[in-house]
Order: C-alpha cells, then sequence, then structure tokens
C-alpha cells in the first residue's frame, strides 16, 4: 500500500508542480501580454483645466498627433478646479495601466506643491512620461512707465517704493512667484496686486493701475506687437525666437531665472515600464514633427523633449525651485 502511494505521488509530483507554476506565472504573463498590446483601447488624457484656452488647445493638438501614432483614440477630458489639484488628483488614483494620463504643468507639478497643501504629492503619486515644452515668462511693465531697460526699473523701483504694484493671475501662480524671486534678487518693493486670472490683471496693467507683470511670453506677445507694455527681460538661458529683442535675465546678471510655463504628460505611480517608454517615444514623435514645431513656435513655445528620467528630475528642481522662493518670501496659501 506504501508503494503504490508513493508510486502515486512519483507521478503526480510533476503536475502539482507544473500546476503550480502555471498559476504563479498567470498573472505575470496576462501583465505582459497587456503591456505587448498596449494601447488595445482609448486613453484618456486629462486636461486639468476648463475646456478653451492655452493649454486645453495643446492638450488637443498633442492628442491628435498621438492618436495617430498610437493607433488609438487619444479623448482629452477637461477637468478644472482647485488650481489642477482635482485633475491630478484623478490621475494619481487611477489605474496605472496607461489608459489614463494627464497633462502636467509648472501649475500641477511646480508651484503649487511649493505653496499649497494638496491632495496629492506631486512626485510619489505619480509617473513622469515625458516633457513638451515650455514658454518662457517676461518681465513687462505699463508704457507709460518712465524707464526703458531692467536697470532703470530697478532704479526707479527704489527710488519710489510706494509707487510701484504689480498685478498677478492669483496668489502662488508662476505670475506671482516670479516676480517675488525677482524682487528678492533685486532687493526692490512692490506691492502685490492678485487678480482672479490673467485678464483681469492685463486690464488693470493697460489702464496703469499696476505698473508691472511677469506673464509668459507669448500671452504678452499682443500687447508688446502694439507697443502698449515695454518687455525688460525673459527667463530661460536663451533668448526666445519668438521675440528675440528681449534679453535674458542671465544676460542682465541675474541668475537662476529658470522658471517657465512648462507642460508635459505624467500618469499614475507605479506604470509599467514599457508602456512608459513607448508613450514618451510616441510623444518625442509628436514632439520632432516640423509642422507641430512651426505651430508651438507660433505659441513662443521651446519644445524640449526628454526621456522619462528627465523630466522627472525637472519636475523636482522645479519644484524645489518654487519652494526656496516661497520660503524665502514667506507664502503660504491655505
Amino acid at each position: 500500500m506504501k508503494l503504490i502511494q508513493n508510486k502515486h505521488l512519483r507521478f503526480a509530483l510533476p503536475a502539482l508542480i507544473a500546476t503550480s507554476l502555471g498559476l504563479l506565472f498567470t498573472p505575470l504573463a496576462a501583465a505582459q501580454s497587456q503591456t505587448s498590446n498596449y494601447p488595445s483601447k482609448p486613453i484618456k488624457l486629462i486636461a486639468p483645466v476648463a475646456a478653451g484656452g492655452g493649454l486645453d488647445n495643446l492638450a488637443r493638438k498633442v492628442a491628435e498627433r498621438l492618436s495617430k501614432n498610437l493607433g488609438q483614440t487619444v479623448v482629452v477630458e477637461n477637468m478644472g478646479g482647485g488650481g489642477g489639484a482635482i485633475a491630478s488628483q484623478v490621475t494619481a488614483k487611477a489605474a496605472p495601466d496607461g489608459y489614463t494620463i494627464m497633462v502636467s504643468y509648472v501649475g500641477t507639478h511646480g508651484t503649487n506643491p511649493a505653496v499649497r497643501k494638496l491632495p496629492y504629492d506631486a512626485i510619489k503619486d505619480f509617473t513622469s512620461i515625458g516633457m513638451i515644452g515650455a514658454t518662457p515668462n517676461t518681465l513687462i511693465i505699463n508704457h507709460d512707465l518712465p524707464v526703458k531697460n531692467l536697470k532703470e526699473f530697478i532704479e526707479y523701483a527704489k527710488k519710489n517704493p510706494s509707487k510701484i504694484s504689480y498685478g498677478s493671475a492669483g496668489p502662488g501662480t508662476l505670475t506671482h512667484l516670479g516676480m517675488e524671486q525677482f524682487k528678492l534678487a533685486a532687493n526692490i518693493f512692490m506691492v502685490h496686486v492678485p487678480y482672479r486670472g490673467v485678464g483681469p490683471a492685463y486690464t488693470d496693467l493697460l489702464a496703469g493701475q499696476t505698473q508691472a507683470m511677469f506673464p509668459t511670453l507669448y500671452a504678452a506677445i499682443p500687447y508688446l506687437k502694439t507697443n502698449r507694455v515695454r518687455a525688460l527681460a525673459v527667463t530661460g538661458q536663451k533668448r526666445s525666437a519668438a521675440d528675440p529683442s528681449i534679453p535674458t535675465f542671465k544676460e542682465l546678471g541675474y541668475n537662476g531665472f529658470d522658471g517657465q510655463q512648462w507642460y508635459g504628460i505624467s500618469g499614475p505611480a507605479n506604470m509599467p515600464d514599457a508602456i512608459v517608454k513607448k508613450l514618451n517615444a510616441e510623444l518625442n514623435k509628436v514632439l520632432a514633427s516640423p509642422e507641430f514645431a512651426e505651430q508651438m513656435a507660433g505659441e513662443a513655445m521651446t519644445l524640449m523633449p526628454m526621456t522619462p528620467e528627465q523630466f522627472s528630475a525637472y519636475i523636482k528642481e522645479d519644484i524645489a525651485r518654487w519652494t526656496k522662493v516661497a520660503k524665502d518670501r514667506k507664502i503660504e496659501i491655505d
């Protein structure tokens, strides 16, 4: 009887092992199959703003081209509110399968994490997929102000500390923190006047209610062309092709002014490497398109293709930059 039991065990053991290994590798095989077949259904690209405007327009242009490259529809879903916090939280909580991604930008993954308590961690809760590009910010002033360049503006501000105020698109935005960085570097005083968006801030700047502003170059170009404002300097390492007449802060002796209105693509944390690499490769193909590059140049954007690792490092550096400014200027927003 014992011999028979051993014989049965001897023949059953290989089958048992095979079954166990099959159970072990089934989830792995399924995951590998999903990754190799990606994408097998439409992808949702969340735009963290209401429909209309620059970021929404960019999201749709990228989605259209990604759809062609990937052979699957990339659907833009607008999700405004909370300065991008709602869209970011939804993305962070989504399944990390590559079918929910978002347009991350300087607000959601740069300035907001530096000044606000957010329902997400801009680094730990996301997978960096790739950078799209960036538009420099420019220091502009009311055309009637009796100064012609940055040096004269600083001198004027120091002589007239009660006469200079600047508008921003709201507390904690790039238009706010960028100017605070400049105030600190130039050792000048200006009163901050926050608005609910960049539009009202422009209205008061043109009317002379405020004297300065720190918007994106793209937003400033129409006013520069009509000589309604004067640009004194732009951020970034080199002059913008959109208006090469404007010097950089670096040229004028102010280092560290690299903050820009940047845009990229991020997904939930723990996305499979193969999917991240595929999305990154296809995004970089979009950026390499001459037609797309020409469209973005018209919006004063410099395309900045990066690997996922480079984009992740860029986000960390940007958060660190604005966290320092917020700390130095004692800026914290509930």
